[in-house]
This record gives C-alpha cells, structure tokens and sequence, in this order.
C-alpha cells in the first residue's frame, strides 16, 4: 500500500512539474516575467508543489521494502 502511493506522489509530482514548466513558458507568463521580473505565481507554484511531491515519493519507493 505504501508503494502505491509513494508512486502516486512520483507521478503526480512529475505531472505537476511537466504543466508548471509548461506553464511558466505560456505568452502570458512570458509578460508577466518581463514586466514584474519574475515567474508568475501559478507557475511557480506548480513546480514547487511538483518538486516536492515527487521528492517524497521517490524516497518512499527508495525507502519502502
């Protein structure tokens, strides 16, 4: 069970990081970045979220026996 969902958070981290890079790359990010100097909030947010849950989920598969 807790393979599982450790390989859920991996997959759902990774998905997360996919669309926030996607994201951070869109023509309304890109002006936002030019005018304020910084990714947009959503983007950010997305790829934090996704970095993180696939951080946990890859040490609970690294960890789980």
């Amino acid at each position: 069970m807790k393979k599982a969902i450790s390989a859920g958070l991996l997959i759902g981290g990774l998905i997360l990081l996919y669309y926030g890079y996607q994201e951070s790359q869109s023509l309304a990010s890109e002006v936002d970045e030019f005018i304020t100097g910084s990714p947009s909030d959503n983007s950010m947010w997305m790829m934090i979220g996704g970095a993180i849950a696939a951080v946990v989920g890859l040490v609970g598969l690294v960890r789980s026996k």
